[in-house]
């Protein structure tokens, strides 16, 4: 038998009977618009974790070290020390927060740092401040060297903070108060979640409010704790690394140097990876894609039994003309070859159906889960294809089997 001649007996017996054809197709439909929708979904959830470690900065390592009434000056320290990695580091900058409760103004308006919705946060840096912490100027220019080293009560502000002091107007040149303390706008923040369509959806609501929190903050010259935090000196670092597959050596390193630096009983310190925590988290999201894709993997067996079930029915109905064909010289595989490309069809068939079913599910939990608009991968969708294709073929292979394996003259008895 003819290849196309098949795929015409297959489709005629498909369409003869249209009704059970669906319902048979209904397991399939059912089964790949899961797997679809909930490995997009996940897929859409690790989006919306990439863009919240990637508002952390990309390629750093957070360094935290104090001494305990030693003369030691641990800024310059580890200054020092990284200007000698500059083959794999290409800046650090101090990290300081002011936790003073304080009030910010500009002219009539006055922001306390009271409320945690909109709290702006005070940092104190240097002039690589904006390169260790992934910050780009969208208007006026960042802290110069000049800044820190003359103690010049100038500041840059984080876009929410921008937006909070002076609305719509232009902030550069102008000044505000900060406890007291005028400081000389020199440049605005361009937000962090410039680019990053992740929604406003209640699932994702953590993420941007964590990314707007990062754009409510000012930076200050780090040289200013003489005014903050009742001159105590800064412990929180950042250092920016070159490349991502330095940072475990730069790790090491840092650890090594602080160790040889503080000691045990001089303080403390600890050096850690935003990429350490994305990568574990990566982790997590991959065995929830593995979970939820092998729950939906269930209902593609379910339908994949329905196959096997209306297979062996279509055998058993035609059974007399499975004899007469095997009477006049028909061997075992064309048979076979007819009964699977009828399996695979209906599968393909729904397949294609749930496909479509799928794509408008992704989009619709999307919108209601990440507030965005998710189109599944190609990858995916070439994957449930074939899959739907490749559960015919399986689970049609029994009844093929059985078919072909019939007697002419047990099979042209039958009524």
């Amino acid at each position: 038998m003819k290849i196309g001649q098949a795929f015409k007996m297959a489709a005629k017996s498909i369409f003869a009977n249209v009704g059970r054809s669906v319902l048979t197709m209904l397991g399939i439909i059912i089964g790949l618009a899961a797997v679809i929708i909930l490995v997009s979904y996940a897929q859409g959830q690790n989006a919306a974790m990439k863009a919240y470690y990637e508002s952390m900065g990309t390629n750093t390592v957070q360094v935290s070290a104090s001494t305990w009434g030693s003369s030691i000056n641990v800024s310059q320290s580890l200054y020092d020390y990284c200007l000698g990695m500059s083959d794999k580091v290409v800046g650090v900058t101090p990290n300081g927060e002011i936790y003073d409760n304080m009030k910010i103004a500009y002219e009539s308006k006055v922001l306390t740092n009271e409320d945690w919705n909109t709290r702006i946060t005070i940092y104190m840096g240097n002039d690589q401040y904006g390169m260790c912490n992934d910050f780009k100027i969208a208007r006026g220019r960042e802290l110069s060297y000049l800044d820190i080293e003359k103690l010049n009560q100038v500041c840059v502000l984080g876009s929410e903070a921008a937006q909070q002091l002076f609305s719509f107007a232009d902030p550069i040149d102008k000044t505000i108060t900060i406890k007291g303390i005028p400081f000389r706008v020199i440049g605005v923040y361009q937000s962090k979640a410039a680019g990053k369509n992740l929604g406003t959806s209640k699932d994702n609501q953590w993420i941007l409010d964590e990314i707007k929190r990062k754009d409510r903050m000012i930076l200050i010259p780090s040289t200013m704790t003489r005014y903050f935090n009742n001159n105590q000196p800064i412990e929180q670092y950042v250092v920016k690394v070159k490349n991502s597959d330095d940072i475990t050596s730069v790790v090491t390193s840092l650890n090594g140097y602080l160790s040889g630096l503080i000691g045990e009983n001089n303080g403390y310190y600890s050096v850690s990876s935003p990429e350490t925590w994305q990568s574990s988290q990566n982790e997590a999201s991959a065995l929830q894609q593995r979970f939820l894709g092998g729950i939906a993997a269930i209902s593609l067996l379910v339908g994949g039994i329905g196959i096997m079930n209306i297979m062996l029915v279509t055998v058993t109905e035609r059974t007399r003309e499975i004899g007469i064909r095997k009477a006049i010289g028909a061997e075992r595989r064309s048979i076979i070859v007819q009964f699977l490309i009828e399996a695979a069809m209906i599968c393909g068939i729904g397949g294609l159906f749930g496909i479509a079913v799928g794509y408008v599910g992704t989009l619709i939990v999307a919108k209601l889960s990440f507030g965005i608009i998710l189109v599944p991968s190609p990858g995916v969708t070439l994957g449930a294809a074939a899959i739907s294709v490749a559960l015919g073929i399986i689970f049609g292979m029994y009844p093929a089997v059985k078919a072909s394996g019939l007697q002419p003259v047990v099979a042209l008895r039958a009524d």
